[in-house]
């Protein structure tokens, strides 16, 4: 595994596994919880530590679960959920609380390795006052990093002008569809470390057959190319799979490096 070091000094992974259909029946976003953990000990037999949830996915419970029956110390995994910018769990310092503590329960821990609010929103009072209280969780050490998700260049200032504590991550979209540069080189340049949702989506034949090509010359598949892509320009990437072969395809990605000129026809797709 390769680490990136977050502003605060917090040694984050670079690759973990996303979990939003995970726990659910038929591998449903919007089904119901059945706490079924076969997708989650998948990945963390094939070696991810990192695993990434969001109060918005309802599995939290899952998630702590799974590293329960997995036999693992807890140390050994980096846990990241999210807070939804609503009336029930944002705006103030006492909803934020209660959110959090919530999900501290529901993950059977003591801590949260980050903690990030899900999505911005228009009231920016109510997005500070829900960043101050991260802060104060984060002071108590009930989180160990802080960040958000979805923020562009304008939100993400709103953050950084005006916190206390420094933002440690945003995490957005990004894949061959839409690389999302823009936002992506902003983060790096405040020191804000970007992470990848989505990172497998966006491609079509002709962009599949590039990677392909690429691939070969290393004996690495097409999707392996791009998660090596964004972890090589500074992109913490979550990939998601119910399947176990590909779980295990998705963290080999670790032993080889791409060359500036297939970089470049990369970020070209």
């Amino acid at each position: 595994m390769e680490f990136v070091t977050l502003n605060n000094g917090v040694e984050m992974p670079v690759l973990g596994t996303g979990t939003n259909t995970f726990g659910k029946v038929n591998g449903d976003y919007f089904g119901d919880i059945n706490d079924d953990t076969t997708e989650l000990l998948a990945a963390i037999k094939a070696g991810y530590r990192s695993i990434d949830t969001a109060i918005a996915y309802r599995n939290e419970s899952v998630v702590g679960k799974a590293i329960k029956e997995s036999g693992l110390p807890r140390e050994e995994f980096f846990i990241t959920s999210k807070i939804p910018g609503d009336e029930e769990h944002s705006g103030t310092a006492e909803k934020v609380e209660a959110s959090l503590n919530a999900s501290l329960e529901a993950l059977q821990t003591d801590y949260i390795d980050l903690y990030l609010i899900h999505h911005p929103w228009d009231d920016e009072n109510e997005m500070l006052q829900t960043w101050y209280a991260l802060e104060n969780a984060y002071n108590d050490g009930k989180i160990k990093a802080i960040g958000v998700s979805n923020f562009d260049q304008d939100q993400l200032d709103i953050i950084i002008d005006n916190a206390r504590i420094q933002p440690m991550v945003n995490q957005v979209e990004s894949h061959v569809g839409n690389w999302n540069d823009e936002i992506v080189a902003y983060s790096l340049e405040n020191d804000v470390i970007p992470t990848a949702w989505g990172p497998m989506k966006g491609t079509d034949d002709a962009s599949r057959a590039v990677l392909t090509e690429i691939g070969d010359q290393y004996g690495k598949t097409w999707g392996q190319v791009v998660l090596r892509y964004q972890i090589e320009r500074g992109v913490i990437v979550i990939p998601k799979s119910h399947n176990a072969g590909r779980q295990a395809d998705n963290f080999n990605v670790f032993d080889f490096e791409l060359s500036d000129a297939d970089k470049e026809k990369i970020k070209a797709l």
